[in-house]
């Protein structure tokens, strides 16, 4: 592996699956601009996991819109489907440990299984519904071992090997230490999904290997996803890369509240770069 870049590094990891909008602008420019601040490293990485729904013209966008933005970032870009080897190295070690296991119930099977929870237990996590363990105990030794159904990360063993863990938040609405127990986790996230069988890995866990492979010291992304990093500071614990630092940005809504999502092609970059809007209107538009 090269060696790593000391320091500030943060990253933004946009899916090429659409049209980035305003609230990638904002998300990509905060990080850009943190990243200067602090005489630090940008960097961009394409999160392609999903093949199923990545297409390379909207790849082709994302560097387009981001250019025009002003940002900048080293070569080469980290695309997720190159990086196979590693998350099936890092599940390989996790099943080492006897922490994953073989899942192949389906959604519907979940929510019926689901369907009555304790009294005051959440129905859902960071993860989606909170799985109630119907497969627990299919433990595998390899992550070859899944033949088409998902692995799940066996939280009760894998906090066997942990005791409690903390990382630090800076975004606004969360600053502070936060502690993560084997109680809260096992009650508010259950067994996450770490390999789906149409992709061979997950969002947590390539996200994970990811910024460790990249040596990211300042994880910088929307608010929508601070619940999920009580997993991945799990997965950081048990794989033994740094957890970095945290911080949740607020997240740009339209006018009547709700997050922006790429079916809102209304709010894309290009739309507006065509429109004739500048890049530092753009800035204005999301408050920065």
């Amino acid at each position: 592996m090269p060696s790593l870049p000391k320091g500030f590094v943060t990253r933004f990891a946009p899916s090429p699956t659409g049209p980035l909008h305003l609230g990638h602008a904002y998300s990509a420019c905060l990080a850009h601009d943190m990243a200067q601040k602090a005489q630090g490293q940008f960097l961009l990485r394409i999160e392609d996991i999903d093949q199923s729904r990545a297409r390379p013209h909207w790849e082709a966008q994302i560097y387009d819109d981001l250019t025009w933005l002003g940002l900048s970032w080293p070569l080469p870009v980290m695309r997720q489907s190159d990086q196979m080897p590693r998350y099936h190295a890092a599940l390989d070690q996790l099943a080492e440990w006897g922490l994953i296991y073989r899942c192949t119930c389906r959604r519907r099977d979940i929510e019926a299984a689901s369907a009555a929870p304790q009294e005051g237990a959440p129905a859902f996590g960071p993860d989606g519904r909170i799985y109630p363990g119907t497969c627990r105990g299919h433990t595998v030794t390899c992550a070859a071992e899944a033949a088409g159904a998902a692995l799940r990360l066996d939280l009760a063993r894998a906090f066997d090997r942990l005791g409690d863990l903390h990382f630090t938040e800076t975004g606004p609405r969360h600053a502070g230490q936060h502690k993560i127990t084997r109680d809260a986790a096992l009650a508010y996230i259950g067994d996450p999904v770490l390999a789906r069988p149409d992709m061979g890995t997950s969002y947590h866990l390539s996200v994970v290997v990811d910024d460790a492979a990249q040596g990211i010291s300042h994880v910088i992304r929307g608010a929508d996803l601070f619940e999920a990093t009580a997993i991945h500071v799990i997965l950081q614990s048990l794989l033994g890369y740094p957890v970095p630092q945290y911080h949740h940005h607020a997240l740009i809504r339209d006018a009547d509240g709700k997050r922006l999502a790429k079916r809102d092609d209304a709010r894309a970059i290009a739309l507006y770069r065509d429109a004739g809007h500048t890049p530092a209107d753009i800035r204005a538009m999301v408050g920065l």
